[in-house]
């Protein structure tokens, strides 16, 4: 059924509005004493008297569409999120993918160039204590990468230059320089000043890592940084102690 201007009716209220203007509007412009405006007033009663009959049942359909369309929302709803996790766990796919590929040319790349030599490895291992806290942490956690037996989590670490394969060095060297050059204190080509309190041998590392949301030595208050922390190893182990530093 239509309504007057054209348009479908959305409910069954909006019938009844209608016919009672009709109603209404033949009262309205015709004399209380003209036969219109009798049968007029007579059908609405008649009219009012039924939709009061009907009015219970209008409402029980009304909450029966109403369920039925918070229905159908949900459905697209989850239809919806559905879609999307699909086309999320599609992106996540690729992008592993490209992953791999990256570290493939990365392997393909390390394969075709040059070995670090031992005066660079121990620059390396220099040029970790410059770093900040939060990069000290990814530059272990590229050494994990490729030697699953590495604790990077752990609070103390020790990292043995000499035993980590090429590709983890040459990532680490890139990785260092980077950082350092965003941290705005330049490498230059890693030759720079270590911390005072670094002993070289045999390019091997001991490296207290403070965290504050581990249980050591940093401190609770941003801002503050705790001494370094110095060991003696009776191989004389190349030592790196590491103040802490703002996460």
């Amino acid at each position: 059924m239509e309504a007057k201007d054209g348009t479908a009716y959305q409910n069954v209220r909006e019938i009844y509005a209608d016919v009672r203007l009709v109603f209404k509007n033949a009262m309205k412009y015709n004399d209380e004493r003209d036969d219109v405006h009798v049968m007029a007033r007579t059908l609405l009663e008649k009219f009012e008297e039924k939709w009061l009959q009907l009015l219970p049942k209008v409402a029980e359909e009304e909450k029966r569409r109403e369920k039925e369309e918070a229905t159908t929302q949900l459905a697209t709803k989850l239809s919806e999120e559905a879609s999307h996790a699909n086309m999320a766990q599609d992106l996540s796919n690729e992008l592993y993918e490209i992953d791999k590929q990256l570290e493939r040319l990365r392997e393909m790349v390390v394969c075709n160039s040059r070995k670090i030599s031992t005066e660079e490895k121990t620059k390396l291992g220099t040029a970790l204590t410059q770093l900040s806290h939060q990069d000290l942490i990814r530059a272990l956690e590229i050494v994990a990468e490729h030697n699953p037996s590495f604790q990077a989590t752990a609070q103390e670490v020790n990292l043995d230059m000499d035993a980590q394969t090429d590709v983890t060095l040459w990532r680490l060297k890139v990785f260092v320089q980077d950082a350092l050059k965003v941290t705005g204190r330049n490498s230059g080509g890693m030759h720079m000043r270590g911390n005072d309190n670094i002993c070289n041998d045999n390019n091997k590392a001991k490296i207290n890592v403070n965290n504050k949301n581990r249980n050591t030595f940093a401190s609770k208050r941003k801002g503050e940084s705790c001494d370094a922390v110095t060991k003696t190893s009776a191989k004389r182990t190349k030592k790196i102690s590491l103040n802490s530093l703002n996460a």
